[in-house]
């Protein structure tokens, strides 16, 4: 990166913000308030890569104000989408409700006022707890308020050539013969299945019929009703395909996110906003799924979900910031198996940004304080945390089920890993034992050995299974790499890497008891 690429903190995020402006500038929009949009889906149970979109924004949104802009988040909730599958884990009695608008349906849990409200709650419960700020927004409330009556009028006077236009873009043409808007069945309360044909455009309302529809490969039977609805009060909505150019317009928003899977809504939602509502659609960037460890989609239906709460049992919420903020692009395999290496990555972006450990490359260096600031939201600690590795806590928390903490706490301290019982040691120990409860081992962390380290590595576990315990494992250790041409800090090194994922730590031999040798030559056995 040379000198002038280097826009605000140095990370992606500023290059996006920059490039915001520079485009906002070129078509002399007013710089007053620069709004960003996160849309939330709220007919399935949010999950980490939910969480991103409107947690990325939140990050383009700091980046703005960092640049002297004034900025907010809107997180809006498309609250008035139908149903079109049972979520992994819900009750069938939501069967009944297929088709039916989120926040029509009740809340099966009865802890919320609709459906919709209990999957929106998840999610904001979430970026609650990681300290977003956003204006929370409604389609239900949004759509009553005729806040988009506008935009839906001009966009209903224009269907025939939308349609045409989709056709055209993308190959659908079913809004060569529909309208791009679902009003609510009054009969029936289905969205799909209500299928508008004709705009009365003078009196700004519909007519529909309510007919069988394929959704999410099911056929929902329609109910034959024949209506009208009126678009400034009564309930329906836009198509994806033209919705959000009309949010976009209503609310004025300069950027959203989005990701590949809906790649032609985008597409056609630009032109629509560029030509039909002549706004300027907002700037954007694409980002890439957050994929299971198999390699699938992580999908709120096949109930391979992550849920932002489910990782705040294992890990913090700075480990979260860390993954969405470290990269936008490239597909990302994701499981809680990684909140290891996001905990202790943390630390080691803690010690560079407090100049603990040096950076010799500037453009590296500018990077990854910069990276340390956006999970900090811009507000990063005067001083540095007490570091204990992840790691390690799990490998304690496995020994020790009764009084966890004051036996851990006491390894640590007696290792010198820490001088003083704290309570964020405490949390870390917590957080390090449901991992350790809830997962048999750790995901293999990926290093490379040579051929000379592995022989010793061999030697070392044929000596930590022998029957008869080694007097002084840290000596067996260090004659075993030194009797085999192996410099013992090397190879010290290595078995840090493998056994915590770090160069360094506590004392190995007694560890390595502590752990249980058995255990430990299980685990170095992998890597020869």
């Amino acid at each position: 990166m040379s000198e002038q690429e280097i826009f605000g903190k140095g990370t992606w995020i500023d290059k996006l913000a920059h490039e915001l402006l520079e485009r906002e500038k070129s078509i002399g929009r007013s710089l007053d308030l620069l709004r960003v949009e996160s849309g939330l889906g709220a007919s399935g149970v949010p999950h980490i890569g939910s969480l991103g979109d409107a947690v990325r924004a939140y990050g383009v949104k700091l980046a703005l104000e960092n640049f002297g802009y004034k900025s907010e988040l809107i997180a809006y909730s498309d609250d008035l989408d139908g149903l079109r599958k049972i979520p992994e884990g819900f009750p069938d009695s939501l069967e009944e409700h297929l088709a039916k608008p989120v926040s029509l349906i009740p809340d099966p849990f009865g802890c919320h006022e609709s459906y919709g409200m209990h999957m929106s709650s998840i999610l904001l419960d979430g970026l609650d707890k990681m300290g977003i700020k956003y204006e929370f927004r409604r389609a239900r409330d949004t759509y009553k308020n005729g806040l988009l009556k506008d935009q839906i009028h001009t966009i209903l006077q224009n269907s025939s050539k939308i349609g045409d236009k989709i056709s055209e873009l993308v190959g659908q043409e079913k809004y060569q013969k529909f309208l791009p808007y679902f009003p609510v069945c009054s009969n029936c309360n289905r969205l799909y299945t209500a299928e508008a044909f004709e705009y009365i455009s003078d009196e700004k309302k519909v007519r529909y019929k309510c007919h069988d529809a394929e959704i999410g490969s099911k056929m929902i039977r329609g109910c034959n009703h024949q209506g009208e609805a009126d678009i400034t009060k009564d309930l329906g909505k836009l198509a994806w395909k033209v919705e959000f150019a009309a949010r976009w317009a209503a609310f004025d928003i300069r950027f959203e996110a989005y990701g590949k899977d809906i790649m032609d809504s985008v597409k056609v939602n630009d032109w629509v906003s560029d030509e039909i509502l002549h706004f300027p659609h907002p700037h954007h960037v694409k980002y890439e799924m957050f994929l299971d460890k198999g390699g699938k989609k992580i999908s709120k239906s096949l109930g391979n979900v992550v849920t932002g709460q489910r990782w705040l049992e294992f890990g913090s919420p700075k480990s979260i910031l860390l993954l969405l903020y470290k990269r936008i692009t490239g597909a990302r395999e994701l499981g809680l198996e990684d909140i290891p290496s996001l905990m202790n990555e943390y630390n080691e972006l803690e010690d560079i940004f407090f100049g603990k450990i040096k950076v010799d490359n500037q453009a590296k260096l500018i990077k990854s304080k910069g990276l340390y600031e956006y999970v900090n939201l811009l507000n990063p600690p005067k001083k540095s945390d007490v570091h204990v590795n992840y790691r390690l806590l799990v490998e304690l928390a496995k020994m020790f089920k009764e009084n966890r903490t004051e036996r851990v706490m006491k390894k640590l301290l007696d290792y010198g890993v820490i001088k003083n019982p704290e309570p964020e040691i405490e949390k870390l120990i917590e957080l390090a034992g449901n991992f350790a409860d809830e997962f048999d081992h750790q995901e293999k962390i990926e290093i490379s050995i040579d051929e000379s380290i592995k022989n010793v590595l061999k030697l070392l576990v044929n000596a930590l299974n022998e029957e008869k315990e080694p007097e002084d494992i840290q000596n067996t250790i260090y004659q075993i790499a030194k009797s085999n041409n192996v410099e013992p800090k090397d190879f010290f090194k290595t078995l840090y890497q493998i056994i915590l994922g770090t160069s360094r730590g506590p004392k190995i031999g007694p560890l390595i008891t502590d752990i249980g040798r058995k255990q430990v030559a299980k685990t170095l056995s992998e890597y020869i």
